[in-house]
């Protein structure tokens, strides 16, 4: 009877898959959650959930528990780009929905990288077909942030409306787990796997115009770095160890 019925289970999940009521890149319910929805033990759910891994309809991973797979972003580090461009060019739909906009005083950190005492602060959630794959948070100085509305920062990317200032960037990667706050807007499980990414912009000057801080979910990102057969180290430039 197990046997018939995990496979009534993964049947079941996969026509879900199928008619997008469970999209790419979502958590799925928890395994004691699906055991108590199908009525049946752990054992059983985890056996329909294995054999849909099999087909490449599912996977897991520490900390996130199981999810519909083809919902990753690749990011290329080899361009001053916005992965927003990147993922239009690859047919994903992205959004951007701001949830802050405010001119304030900048705090210390922001103020020692962008040199500046007033800033403008974007925080936004944006989204790939529907589902939140970022939380950004963006500080520019007041003075370049007051040619910009809450409508303009929506609908288009500060790389876009600064285009004419940016020339190059700076970005740091590295590993942590989700906030409470973070879990939330990023519907992800608390204390989840997410990379943090800093990236500081400067214009041809060389001055810092924009300072940017992105949380990526673990499960739904990955980075690629193309290196040159004329490159000394197989490392990626500027790669280090923290302390």
């Amino acid at each position: 009877m197990r046997t018939i019925r995990y496979h009534e289970i993964a049947a079941n999940l996969r026509s879900r898959v199928h008619s997008g009521e469970l999209v790419s890149g979502r958590l799925l319910p928890s395994e004691a959650e699906l055991s108590k929805k199908y009525k049946v033990s752990r054992v059983t759910v985890r056996r329909a959930l294995e054999l849909l891994r099999d087909e490449g309809i599912v996977d897991a991973r520490q900390g996130f528990g199981w999810f519909v797979l083809g919902g990753t972003v690749s990011q290329s580090l080899a361009t001053l780009g916005t992965i927003e461009d990147q993922m239009t060019a690859s047919g994903v739909r992205s959004e951007r929905l701001v949830i802050e906009y405010a001119f304030e005083k900048a705090n210390k950190q922001v103020a020692k990288v962008l040199g500046v005492d007033q800033v403008l602060r974007v925080r936004r959630i944006n989204t790939a077909d529907g589902e939140p794959f970022a939380l950004v948070t963006v500080w520019c100085p007041a003075e370049l942030g007051r040619s910009l509305s809450r409508q303009d920062v929506e609908q288009s990317s500060f790389h876009e409306l600064l285009d004419r200032k940016l020339k190059s960037a700076t970005q740091t990667i590295t590993a942590d787990a989700a906030s409470a706050d973070e879990a939330r807007l990023l519907e992800i499980p608390l204390s989840a796997p997410v990379l943090r990414c800093e990236r500081v912009t400067k214009d041809a000057g060389g001055q810092a115009v924009l300072l940017a801080q992105h949380v990526f979910p673990g499960h739904k990102t990955n980075f690629v770095v193309e290196l040159s057969s004329t490159t000394k180290s197989i490392a990626p430039s500027g790669l280090r160890l923290v302390d």
